[in-house]
């Protein structure tokens, strides 16, 4: 069955929707953080885990998992969901992103854009049809439109020219797409600059997609007043009923500043990454576990947190972990930086439907942050 979104409440001081997704007969409440499963697994977590930290869609990697196994192997062993043994929501991204991280300019062409195998060094074409094609195959329930996503720093010329080839790209992946089980997303692109949010946002709604993607906001380093003002440039043009979606963004500030300006649904890899380099996220700011400090540390890695690490190991046990590489810390760490993302949210959602987010942001500044909003 589809995926179905219901917006439920808007907030009364911000552009803030608290909204229902039903799957399978279940309910996920937005706005929600996806944990990234990029190679159809969210790094050293099992999804009875993912469930544990009450995550709903995550996200694979449309590229990689192209590479290794291949799609035609996940369509056969029954799709995504049953390969990797998850039976919520799976959204995939397009591969639009390697455009950035992986291709050069003179690769990309209005054909699709040529990629280098990084397994075995072979040559591969990637266009708007076989990103659809692929997706399909991995049976996703949220198909991402390929895109070319360009750096922030790009030239209003150049972005302007990177945004109509997004919409015709768009055109020729919704023309592919079978729409059997699965959403359709647009992708609006056009860096901090309102008039090509603007041309990128009206053009891409044009064509009616079942949801719609924020890109190019998590890729150049660009500043935060940037990528605030992308989020608030492109949800001003997007349909109220229908799901949005920031892609690649995972700072708690980010995404409660997302969901002010009317943001669903957000994805990073950054909760897992941290957590093998030995950091958490907890209420009161970033800690490292490496630090000296915690040798002796004999409490929860962060005491107002639910998570099965918390709840059963100390600072000091997963400190000794970390330093001496032992897989079982990443994981503690991984569970708990998930779960404080997904807390996070639960609590946005909590303070949307109370209509205090903004008094909610400024106690979540002054706790994570130790600074006051001065807005």
């Amino acid at each position: 069955m589809k995926l179905k979104f219901e917006v439920l409440k808007k907030e009364s001081q911000t552009q803030a929707r608290l909204g229902k997704i039903i799957y399978n007969n279940q309910e996920y409440q937005t706005p929600m953080f996806m944990p990234v499963g990029t190679q159809g697994t969210v790094k050293t977590l099992s999804p009875e885990e993912l469930k544990a930290v009450n995550s709903g869609i995550i996200l694979a990697n449309t590229y990689h998992l192209w590479l290794r196994p291949g799609d035609e192997t996940v369509k056969a062993a029954g799709g995504l969901h049953k390969f990797m043994n998850y039976d919520g929501p799976i959204l995939t991204d397009s591969g639009g992103f390697q455009v950035f991280s992986l291709a050069k300019p003179k690769d990309i062409s209005e054909e699709g854009v040529i990629f280098k195998n990084q397994l075995n060094g072979d040559k591969l074409l990637l266009t708007p049809e076989k990103s659809i094609a692929i997706q399909e195959n991995l049976g996703s329930d949220i198909i991402m439109s390929f895109d070319e996503c360009p750096p922030a720093s790009a030239s209003h010329e150049y972005l302007k020219q990177s945004v109509l080839r997004t919409i015709r790209w768009a055109k020729r992946g919704k023309d592919a797409f079978t729409g059997k089980n699965a959403l359709l997303f647009g992708i609006v692109q056009g860096g901090a600059y309102a008039d090509l949010r603007k041309l990128s946002a009206l053009e891409t709604v044009k064509l009616n997609f079942d949801g719609y993607s924020i890109g190019g906001v998590a890729n150049d380093h660009e500043s935060k007043e940037d990528m605030y003002k992308a989020f608030a440039y492109s949800t001003k043009y997007l349909p109220e009923d229908k799901l949005r979606y920031a892609m690649g963004i995972g700072e708690p500030i980010d995404i409660i500043e997302g969901v002010i300006r009317g943001v669903d649904i957000f994805d990073c890899v950054s909760p897992t990454r941290l957590a093998r380099h030995g950091h958490a996220l907890t209420k009161y700011g970033k800690i490292n576990l490496k630090n000296a400090k915690y040798k002796q540390d004999f409490t929860p890695v962060d005491d107002t947190c639910d998570c099965y690490a918390c709840q059963n190991y100390t600072k000091a046990y997963i400190k000794h972990l970390i330093n001496s590489e032992e897989t079982f810390g990443a994981r503690l760490l991984s569970i708990h930086n998930i779960r404080f993302l997904t807390k996070l949210t639960e609590d946005i959602r909590l303070a949307i439907q109370e209509d205090k987010l903004l008094e909610f942001k400024d106690e979540f500044l002054q706790n994570y942050y130790g600074v006051k909003n001065e807005k």
